[in-house]
């Protein structure tokens, strides 16, 4: 009987899911397709000045869809990060404004910052996105108002306390997220970081928004809490690893150029479209390209002579994956750098939790132009 209760749970819980799911994806499919056929009409009428708005359109919609896959692929624990230290004292101010608008008016935010913290090793995209997620639920819980205070300070965890969060001993950033909404009951606290669970309608919510912050922390080696009673609020607790070195400068797209002596890249990817797109980027920024649709082929090229300054490869590739790739090109120059392209796979690529290798890094699919361009600066100009 417990079974068949289990069961029927799970099935009502996928079935919210995706109808949830559906209703997203068809929202974004339409001003997608819509737009790109508005400006298709415009352009064929020479009407290029009013093509400009639709393409703007068609880029926020598939924006909106890379951010619905990367929540689907958080909660799974399986999206590929670029772990790294990161202050995010100072990340935390550079968002201050726009976790202001994002609550609006009616809601203040407070900040209250420790001084003097060691940087934190997590994705601060990933970071970003889930400090986003939480005042986005703040601020639903708070309809008529209230306070959202975000605390950071360090923890020390020492052998007891450690088991306690299920951690290893040692020092933390400990990130606290605290509103005065309604909280929530005894029975929606326990299954709020569950995946398939939300309290809103379908359409107005796929239940994948604590569970996205719980699988990026989780993946992090990190542990989230949440305390919350109806009438009182509730509170998210967040610890993330501290690490020593500090992070190195983000570039800008405005600032991407190719080094001197114009790099070459080898591109293997087997779709054609993305392949495609990837040299025509690489080739616009000034970069030598060769073009490979799979391994065999970009082993071909070599095992011919050819020695890429970087190798930019998609991870799932047919027979041979983009790693497995990656070992050969190494055997054949071990100092060889790798740039992966994935939107998925990320154990494929690390493995076991392990972290890449030196002059190795990774390229969430899907990524903005500028972001390819900067990624492949940066592997470039590095030393290792």
């Amino acid at each position: 009987m417990l079974d068949a209760l289990f069961q029927q749970r799970k099935l009502n819980a996928l079935s919210h899911l995706t109808g949830g799911l559906a209703h997203d994806f068809n929202n974004i499919l339409q001003g997608l397709l819509g737009s790109l056929q508005l400006a298709q009409r415009r352009l064929a009428k020479g009407e290029a000045d009013k093509a400009g708005r639709l393409i703007d359109a068609s880029l926020a919609a598939g924006r909106r869809a890379a951010g619905l896959t990367h929540r689907l692929l958080a909660f799974a624990q399986r999206q590929s990060l670029d772990p790294k230290p990161v202050d995010v004292a100072t990340l935390l101010r550079s968002m201050e404004e726009t976790l202001r608008a994002a609550l609006g008016a009616d809601i203040i935010l407070k900040l209250e910052v420790a001084t003097n913290l060691a940087p934190t090793l997590c994705d601060p995209r990933q970071l970003e996105s889930a400090l986003l997620g939480m005042a986005a639920n703040a601020r639903d819980a708070m309809a008529a108002g209230g306070t959202l205070t975000l605390a950071l300070t360090q923890e020390i965890l020492t052998d007891e306390s450690a088991a306690v969060e299920n951690l290893l001993p040692g020092a933390y950033t400990c990130l606290t997220v605290t509103d005065t909404g309604i909280g929530m009951t005894p029975d929606v606290s326990e299954r709020a970081f569950d995946p398939f669970f939300t309290t809103k309608p379908i359409g107005q919510g796929t239940g994948l928004g604590l569970s996205m912050i719980y699988g990026y922390v989780k993946q992090s080696d990190g542990n989230i809490v949440l305390h919350s009673r109806a009438g009182e609020g509730t509170r998210l607790r967040i610890l993330l690893p501290e690490v020593v070195a500090l992070p190195q400068p983000i570039r800008t797209e405005g600032q991407i150029v190719a080094t001197a002596g114009n790099p070459l890249v080898l591109v293997v990817d087997d779709d054609d479209m993305v392949r495609e797109l990837v040299t025509q980027v690489l080739a616009d920024a000034g970069y030598r390209t060769i073009a490979a649709g799979d391994a065999i082929a970009a082993m071909t090229v070599l095992r011919g002579g050819v020695t890429p300054d970087l190798l930019l490869t998609d991870v799932g590739l047919p027979g041979l994956n983009g790693r497995q790739l990656a070992d050969a090109a190494r055997e054949l120059q071990p100092a060889q750098k790798v740039l992966f392209m994935t939107g998925y796979a990320a154990n494929a690529v690390v493995g076991g939790g392990e972290a890449l290798a030196p002059g190795m890094s990774i390229l969430m699919k899907p990524f903005e132009v500028g972001e390819l361009t900067a990624k492949v600066a940066e592997m470039l100009e590095s030393r290792h």
